[in-house]
């Protein structure tokens, strides 16, 4: 088996301290039926409300599936969502009874500031584009301790005109950014930090810091507020909440799904406590649609009144929604502290009069036990850190990895999506329009979402997606092994997993296809997983291999064309990477063999090999479909390179269209679709591997014999006493002549990482006429100028982590064959030669250096903000984009999609130290 590179810096000693031990208390058993310790449920409260849940397919019950305009930004704040929550900074408990987030308001805006506001895939010049800036500083796993940062401009916010000024641009100009209104070039912003404490499972402490960065003295309006999430109109729960309310200038309220809560604020600056403002969470129908209202006091209640003051909350103080109200004066430069705690109380205390709950302490002092808490969750994070991140890290790269694990976590959103009665509609209330389920995710009714899931983007993408998600539990396992396995497992589950074998994409459409890279992702948390704890956990290993052999037979079912181990599956996740759109070629024009679908299931079949393997060594009932998957590599291989995939001549993998006049149309772009053959390795040791499994050695020898031309796809070699098998979809001589191709710094190699299309094409764009009409495709480093997919995304030139991450393992699974053996010229060009994995870790540095301050002190992370790149006030916030500009390393796309791109730390953790790559 391949040996990995180190998981952590914890690799080889158990990690001690306050949050480790509340780690393994709150971990559960992944096995059903086994019983669950009692423990305090350490991870039942969390950052699990979303950042956006208007705009979503869930939220959607138009005629015609445009989600943006049925439930848009304006609604927001006036009507009542029907399947999950948002809001800023936000809490919530694991299935969403309650939630818990900060409004603000700075005077001159016309609404409170409740949630993030961004354009709409069609308002925005490249897609959806959120209009904020916040940052996700810190975390830990139990949620212990977290951290949020906003900035808030002390000017009006431009609704309109980043409106208007997005609209007149173009695909080929840039988004324009909040930054480029204006609205902070006077430096008239508020600073608001958000920190959450557990004084308990059941006792969250929230301080927020509030500093006026603005020249003059200023004032802001700083809204803690907690609601219930509305079940109840939907029939989803016959149990209603009891109405919160005030008992003196508390907040009190009972849900029969979570229990009694209590929310305090402490006094504010002027050392008068908070006012205790009530509404409902019911949508305000006579704003939104001109009829009457249903409730006295609306879901806009609250804003209303602080905006306008307006008589719009509850004189009675009782509701489903409130907030705590404080109004903080602060001087040029200084900063406030304000302090409210969420409780959990004892019946008891509630049925007890009003006297006796105020009489109950409730610390929310400065200099006291608030304070105390704080400051020890702090230091166990760091002290829990201290043990994840290499000793060798700088301290900048330190802080990218720690904020990058910060996103991942903060990214964890409950999830809530019943497709069947999406379709079909909720008693009592109007029936959705007819012929939905032909829009979108129609044949998906048994799917039905229920839990908390790590997102890629909180705002951008707030929902989960299938590749992406593996990718995320990868980075989740350094800190979090546990739940890494049971996002994995979850998503295999009969309610997620299709019937036919298919794993759901995503809810704009569960049905596309994207890489399957499950597999990969449950080998690489596994090794982790065992690093840290020194155990196996084969119980979760053979679980995910079930469930995956149905989603394999799935893909050589459905996207095996002629049953000639050449496979199609359409964008696969890259989107308009291609001419032309792959996944909605015309029968009547042709068809496509695509080099990267056909990559992935030689990369699929190797890593449920290497599974058969590791659970044959425990149970050699596995050692027959090891046998199966050997094979079954072997001939997807050979048909990959004799079909006319590899190009001799130039040294690369094409995708092949196959015309219907019979003409067959190499596809040659050098992009990432020709560098997926790479992936498909595996190295593993003889001595351990085959001799303890006698059948499957005997059976790969007798094949091998019987079919002589799978030989180039086979290598064996001696490393010391020990004898090593490489199996790879790429000959050795084939990788160097494709890494001549990847290691150019006039083609794909960029000082930041591996480009999705070689800037070669820059000067030599590809073109080919299909069905009357002529597709092209050329280096596009920044944002797409070709609507294709729409939306923001582009893999025509710009760096993206997780094909670089695995490119960088592959070669490297290379080196363990004959470490030193394999060298190359890299850069290309450059005459100076390095061992193939030295390679590989440079690249891992260059993608890393995309965080860090360079010699001018600016990230590249940046571009040409000099506001983001240089004040104090901005410059350490790291956003954590969804791609990166292919020249200059510039974020692009999704601002916070620290879900992949938080393979940064898992970058720090299993590179070495940068050295010079360099060799004599």
């Amino acid at each position: 088996m391949t040996q990995p590179p180190p998981a952590s810096a914890a690799a080889s000693s158990p990690r001690t301290g306050a949050e480790q031990d509340r780690i393994d208390a709150a971990d559960r058993p992944l096995s059903p039926g086994a019983a669950a310790p009692e423990a305090p449920p350490w991870r039942d409260w969390g950052p699990y409300l979303s950042e956006r849940a208007w705009g979503t397919v869930r939220e959607d019950y138009s005629a015609d599936g445009d989600a943006w305009a049925f439930f848009p930004h304006d609604h927001a704040r006036s009507r009542v969502y029907r399947w999950n929550e948002d809001g800023m900074a936000g809490f919530c408990d694991e299935t969403q009874n309650w939630c818990l987030a900060l409004s603000l308001w700075n005077g001159v805006d016309p609404i409170l500031k409740e949630r993030m506001f961004g354009l709409t895939g069609p308002q925005g010049n490249h897609g959806e584009d959120v209009k904020e800036y916040w940052w996700y500083l810190d975390s830990t796993p139990t949620h212990s301790w977290n951290t949020w940062r906003y900035h808030y401009s002390q000017h009006p916010y431009p609704y309109q005109q980043l409106l208007d000024v997005n609209a007149a641009r173009s695909r080929t100009e840039p988004e324009y950014e909040l930054v480029d209104t204006g609205v902070f070039d006077d430096g008239r912003y508020w600073v608001v930090t958000v920190d959450y404490a557990k004084a308990d499972a059941r006792d969250l402490l929230m301080r927020i810091t509030v500093e006026n960065a603005g020249p003059d003295e200023a004032t802001l309006h700083v809204l803690p507020t907690l609601w219930f999430r509305n079940t109840w109109s939907w029939e989803y729960t016959d149990h209603p909440p009891a109405a919160m309310h005030a008992v003196g200038d508390r907040i009190v309220g009972d849900h029969s799904r979570s229990g009694p809560l209590m929310l305090t604020g402490g006094p504010g600056p002027d050392g008068a406590p908070p006012e205790p403002l009530f509404c409902e969470n019911e949508t305000n129908t006579e704003r939104l649609f001109g009829s009457p209202n249903a409730v006295a006091y609306p879901k806009d209640g609250i804003n209303d009144h602080v905006v306008s003051g307006a008589a719009t909350v509850n004189p009675e103080r009782t509701g489903t929604k409130a907030a705590l109200h404080y109004t903080v004066t602060v001087p040029p430069g200084g900063s406030t502290v304000l302090r409210v705690r969420l409780v959990g109380v004892p019946h008891p205390a509630l049925d007890a009069d009003e006297e006796a709950l105020l009489a109950e302490p409730v610390d929310v002092g400065a200099g006291s036990e608030f304070d105390a808490v704080m400051t020890r969750r702090q230091a166990e994070a760091d002290e829990f850190y201290a043990q994840v991140i290499p000793a060798h890290c700088t301290p900048d790269e330190t802080a990218v990895a720690r904020q990058a694990f910060a996103g991942l976590l903060w990214g964890k959103q409950f999830y809530h999506y019943d497709v069947r009665r999406w379709l079909e509609g909720d008693p009592g209330q109007p029936p959705p329009p007819p012929g939905r389920g032909a829009i979108r995710n129609g044949t998906w009714r048994h799917l039905n979402n229920h839990e908390v899931l790590l997102m890629p983007d909180p705002w951008e993408y707030p929902w989960y997606a299938a590749w992406d998600l593996a990718f995320h539990c990868v980075t989740m396992a350094h800190i979090d092994p546990w739940f890494a396995k049971g996002q994995l497992v979850l998503l295999l589950r009969e309610w997620y997993l299709h019937p036919n074998g298919q794993l759901p994409a995503y809810e704009w459409n569960f049905s596309d296809v994207n890489p399957p890279v499950h597999a990969w992702a449950a080998i690489r948390v596994f090794e982790i997983d065992a690093a840290l704890t020194g155990e196996h956990d084969f119980t979760f290993l053979a679980r995910v291999f079930h469930k995956l052999l149905i989603n394999f037979t799935w893909w050589v079912d459905s996207k095996d064309r002629n049953a000639d181990n050449l496979f199609q599956g359409g964008f696969m996740g890259l989107d308009n990477i291609a001419p032309l759109d792959r996944s909605s070629l015309p029968p009547e024009v042709g068809y496509l063999e695509q080099a990267d679908s056909t990559a992935w299931m030689a990369m699929y079949a190797l890593d449920l090999l290497d599974m058969a393997l590791r659970l044959a060594r425990h149970d050699i009932a596995y050692e027959d479909v090891a046998t199966k998957f050997f094979e079954h590599f072997l001939m997807i291989a050979s048909a990959a390179n004799l079909s006319g995939l590899w190009d001799e001549q130039d040294g690369y993998y094409y995708d092949v269209l196959h015309l219907a006049d019979g003409r067959d149309v190499p596809l040659k772009v050098k992009s990432l679709v020709g560098l997926v053959p790479i992936r498909a390795v595996l190295s593993y040791d003889v001595r351990v591997d085959v001799t303890a499994l006698p059948d499957f050695a005997a059976r790969a020898k007798w094949f091998l014999a019987n079919h002589p031309e799978y030989g180039d796809l086979f290598h064996t070699h001696d490393i010391g006493d020990v004898r090593h098998r490489l199996l790879s979809l790429v000959p050795p001589d084939r990788l160097l002549r494709l890494l001549e191709h990847v290691f150019d710094e006039q083609g794909l190699l960029s000082d930041h990482g591996i480009r999705g299309i070689s800037a070669w094409h820059r000067e030599h764009p590809f073109s080919v006429e299909v069905n009357g009409v002529r597709a092209s495709v050329d280096y596009e480093p920044a944002e797409s100028t070709n609507n294709l997919f729409g939306g923001n995304s582009n893999w025509r030139g710009p760096i993206w982590f997780p094909l670089n991450v695995l490119l960088i393992e592959a070669i490297r699974d290379y080196d363990r064959l004959a470490p030193g053996d394999l060298t190359v010229e890299y850069p290309t060009g450059s005459r100076r030669r390095c061992t193939v994995a030295d390679a590989s870790d440079d690249i891992a540095h260059r993608l890393v250096s995309i965080f860090l301050p360079a010699p001018d002190g600016r990230r590249p992370v940046f571009g040409g903000y000099d506001l983001l790149a240089t004040d104090p006030r901005w410059r350490d916030n790291l956003p954590f984009h969804e791609y990166f500009h292919g020249d200059t390393g510039e974020g692009l796309g999704a601002e916070h999609q620290t879900g992949w791109t938080a393979l940064v730390a898992h970058l720090l953790l299993t590179t070495p130290a940068r050295e010079d790559p360099s060799v004599d």
